[in-house]
């Protein structure tokens, strides 16, 4: 299994967790304090004994290439042992990658070179843990031309995903990639439909061969779900599921149920985010034997100070904090504080999510706030506790209530905010998020600030 072959698909946008998403990669972005999408899948595979990874960027991908080259190399010292960025390079035509297919099929090249046996395809944009080596092993017992993790979820979340019909013996037999409406259920289990994790093992040959058939189909958008899966059960190829529920991670506790997070919008993503809170959180940071890895901060511990006589504050609950943050007297509880945040004295803050170098000024009231990098909370401002006045004060506000800051934002205790020049420019471009910010253009000023410049 040392031989096999990784390619990690990290090219999407992720426009539905826009503005996180406005100026990076979605497996680029921060998530629990301290580490970024891509952590999870890559420490998968490395905590499973793969070391022969590609890991395929398209768009926003300098912040993912940046973090994989401080995080991820191997260091060259075994040369058939490497985690390797590959930008989107054209080598099958003047066009971007078009589907998840067809970002594997334009680095045919690397797969073809390597001869390996097998080869791993999976998403780089999800949170979960999966001992990699055990769906591979169910993968050569079955002599499976491909393998499909699959994960039951309720029925009204199945039009997000790729819904799988197999038979008694796991085969598939049917697959309906992101139905709006009837999705096939599971047999017995009326509110609930098997979909497909988007991870897959194929056999190296198949894979070149089924990728070549597809790109000379027109009719084709050359994704793995909507045309791959359903082109090869249809051509009688064996196509199997691995039931993810089934994989025993070295060190989970005997009872603990599989955990599987797409984090495609920035509700789930906040919820995800908020799992990790728990006194027996359902995503476990903490086992040694399966350390989640990220960049080495080289940043001081976490420090608590000036508690003082006023006891409520100086307090921290139910809440992970992050190397570099000084916690000054400020009360934080059911809250994510990533690398080098300061909470001033007299400060609440309550479940919310700072991702790191973010500032909160004394006397500040913040509740359900998403700060991306680099955010300031000026002395004396409330968010979060009138859902109304959020809604006509801040751009950014989903359905549940959180109150998303975009990166390098300043907000004063009245006002507008003051939104960094270059994420600006950013929002107005981005599909996802232009009607939102030409529409709050009274609500906002451009600062003349860039979105990485500190304020103290």
């Amino acid at each position: 299994m040392a031989r096999t072959l990784v390619m990690i698909m990290a090219g999407g946008k992720g426009t539905r967790l826009a503005p996180l998403t406005s100026h990076r990669a979605k497996p680029a972005v921060p998530f629990g304090g301290r580490y970024r999408i891509i952590d999870f899948v890559l420490s998968n595979f490395v905590n499973s004994g793969y070391y022969r990874i590609h890991v395929l960027t398209q768009y926003m991908a300098s912040s993912l290439i940046r973090h994989l080259n401080l995080t991820w190399n191997l260091g060259g010292i075994l040369p058939d042992q490497f985690i390797e960025p590959v930008p989107a390079q054209m080598r099958r035509g003047e066009h971007w990658y078009v589907g998840t297919a067809d970002s594997v099929y334009q680095n045919l090249n690397l797969i073809h070179d390597d001869h390996a046996e097998h080869v791993a395809v999976f998403g780089g944009d999800h949170i979960y843990k999966i001992a990699v080596d055990q769906m591979e092993a169910h993968h050569v017992a079955l002599d499976a031309d491909l393998t499909v993790a699959a994960f039951p979820v309720p029925k009204e979340e199945a039009h997000h995903f790729g819904v799988i019909q197999v038979d008694a013996a796991g085969r598939i037999t049917g697959f309906q990639e992101k139905p709006k409406t009837n999705p096939a259920t599971i047999p017995g289990q009326p509110d609930s439909c098997l979909v497909s994790m988007g991870n897959y093992f194929f056999k190296r040959k198949v894979l070149e061969e089924v990728l070549v058939i597809d790109a000379a189909r027109t009719d084709s958008s050359h994704d793995f779900g909507k045309d791959i899966i359903p082109q090869m059960v249809k051509a009688g190829a064996r196509v199997f599921t691995y039931d993810f529920a089934t994989n025993k991670v070295p060190g989970e506790s005997a009872d603990a149920k599989p955990y599987w997070r797409d984090v495609g919008t920035i509700d789930s993503y906040f919820e995800a985010t908020m799992d990790l809170r728990a006194v027996l959180p359902a995503f476990n940071l903490y086992n040694r034997k399966w350390p989640i890895r990220s960049v080495p901060s080289q940043l001081p511990p976490a420090k608590f100070v000036l508690a003082g006589k006023q006891r409520e504050f100086g307090q921290v609950v139910d809440s992970l904090v992050c190397e570099g943050t000084i916690v000054s007297g400020a009360m934080l509880v059911g809250t994510i504080a990533g690398l080098d945040c300061y909470f001033h004295r007299f400060a609440s803050i309550e479940n919310s999510v700072f991702c790191g170098r973010d500032r909160v000024g004394r006397h500040c009231w913040v509740k359900n706030v998403l700060a991306d990098t680099n955010v300031v909370i000026s002395e004396g401002t409330t968010i979060g506790f009138d859902p109304e006045a959020d809604k006509k004060r801040f751009p950014f506000v989903t359905d549940k209530g959180i109150v998303i800051l975009p990166k390098g934002t300043l907000v004063p205790k009245e006002g507008p905010i003051e939104i960094a020049q270059d994420m600006v420019s950013m929002l107005e471009q981005d599909p996802s998020t232009a009607e939102t910010i030409a529409a709050a253009k009274g609500l906002f000023v451009r600062s003349t600030r860039h979105s990485n410049d500190a304020i103290r």
